[in-house]
């Protein structure tokens, strides 16, 4: 029965980002009436607003500022550059408002209706909106998407001022003279490498043994010998306990060895789901041990009508597996589509300097599920374009199934390697075995062709190594 003054839509999605923004605009052009609910004063979720595209504009800035610096002069090019972090910052914000402008667009030209506050999930598949113009929303289907957020690390508290999430990061008014970043991963490497560019003496401390978890080993490793080059120092096996702040300077304690000292702290130790306010708990819906979202196949909760998608189910905490789970639930609900998203062919990429991307299985996990593999490695150092560019570092590393030949894992370290990745997605979609790839024809020259030359060098065909 609808409740008295209820909006009525085929579909509320609760959360505008990657996840949730992208399915409303699949819903519309397969004929729903979709509705958006959006606690935040702008669309495009913690990716557009704090995330991934604010991160990568400092990143695209700052690597400049660093190869006027150290690199022009190869080039020909003498001149004196100043840092202008203002005016960074402005550039900043200008990019962030293009997509989150270009995102509001998107809702009005497809015919989403926008509904702005809190979202909380009540019985009979409704939506109570808490804003500045409180509605509630009814649907046929109810979709979560509200993404994650930073994970806690205990003993440290964030004050948003000394002790920072990446949030704040991105926002520094000063270059900090000491920063510390907690945690290895993607975003700890990509936001300390934007400070250490322009000047910050950075020092990583990650808990485990390596860099980069879950990503190819000996891919991380040269990642790893990379940024230190770039003046990063790592400290590994590091259990951080607590962090100190006296004086508006920090000292981060590590257990047996001597406190950090640090004008900035940036805790980046992960994400987890964003739960929070929703009402699962009172409503029944199931979540996992990891306080994640219990779905099937075809992203239903164990409450009939509501599904979740994104950051909040299993599966890599990435933006573009959050669109695609988003249009593959849309296509469900309307009944044209197999609503298949393969999360081993996820890809991930790391933008320092070099970039660091991935897709499908590493050679540890491949070591440690028995499967026979050959693998093929091509340096970047032997390709001409990446001369050309003056950027050599890294490789490309293609993994087949040793009786097979099929393409079981891609992972590249260098230039513009998150771009690279792409083609060895598009293999591995296709069941492509490294002969398919290393026969393929690449224009030359290109950074490209060093993907081909690995798929070459499987089995020892390589031409430039």
């Amino acid at each position: 029965m609808a409740a008295e003054g209820a909006k009525r839509h085929d579909v509320v999605i609760v959360g505008a980002g990657p996840g949730g923004y992208v399915a409303a605009v699949r819903g519309a052009q397969l004929g729903l009436d979709v509705a958006l609910v959006e606690k935040e004063p702008v669309l495009g979720g913690t990716c557009v607003r704090v995330g991934c595209i604010p991160s990568k504009a400092l990143l695209e800035s700052s690597f400049l500022y660093q190869e006027a610096r150290s690199a022009f002069a190869a080039h020909g090019l003498k001149s004196q550059v100043d840092l202008d972090l203002a005016a960074m910052h402005a550039r900043r914000e200008k990019v962030v408002k293009q997509n989150t402008d270009g995102v509001a667009f998107l809702m009005k030209k497809n015919g989403v209706t926008v509904y702005r506050g809190t979202g909380r999930l009540e019985a009979g598949r409704r939506v109570v909106v808490a804003g500045d113009e409180p509605v509630t929303l009814e649907a046929d289907h109810v979709v979560l998407a509200t993404g994650s957020v930073v994970a806690d690390l205990p003993g440290v508290a964030v004050d948003g001022e000394t002790v920072v999430t990446s949030t704040e990061a991105l926002t520094f008014a000063e270059v900090p003279e000491r920063l510390v970043v907690i945690g290895a991963g993607y975003i700890g490497l990509e936001l300390g490498s934007v400070w250490a560019r322009l000047g910050s003496k950075v020092t990583v401390l990650e808990y485990l043994d390596r860099i980069l978890p879950g990503m190819d080993l000996e891919t991380a490793k040269e990642a790893q010998k990379a940024l230190r080059r770039q003046g990063l120092e790592f400290r590994l096996g590091a259990k951080v306990t607590g962090v100190e702040v006296d004086g508006g300077v920090a000292a981060v304690q590590v257990e047996g060895a001597d406190p950090v000292e640090a004008d900035k702290v940036l805790v980046c130790v992960g994400r987890k789901p964003n739960t929070r306010g929703l009402g699962l708990e009172e409503l029944g819906v199931e979540l996992d041990e990891r306080g994640r979202v219990k779905v099937d196949a075809g992203y239903a909760t164990s409450v009939p009508g509501v599904h979740a998608i994104g950051d909040l189910i299993p599966g890599p905490m990435l933006a573009h597996k959050a669109s695609e789970d988003g249009v593959a639930l849309m296509e469900l609900i309307a009944g044209v589509g197999s609503g298949s998203v393969d999360h081993s062919l996820v890809p991930g990429v790391v933008y320092t300097e070099p970039e660091v991307a991935t897709v499908g299985a590493t050679e540890e996990q491949l070591a440690e599920r028995g499967v026979p593999y050959r693998k093929g490695v091509f340096p970047f150092s032997a390709n001409g374009r990446a001369r050309a560019l003056g950027h050599t570092d890294g490789r490309v590393k293609v993994l087949a199934h040793a009786e097979t030949d099929r393409v079981l894992g891609v992972h590249a370290i260098g230039p513009r390697a998150g771009e690279l990745i792409a083609e060895a997605v598009i293999a591995m979609t296709f069941h492509a075995s490294a002969e398919d790839l290393g026969r393929t024809i690449f224009a030359h020259p290109t950074l490209s062709e060093a993907v081909k030359e690995a798929a070459l060098a499987v089995d020892g065909r390589a031409i430039h190594s």
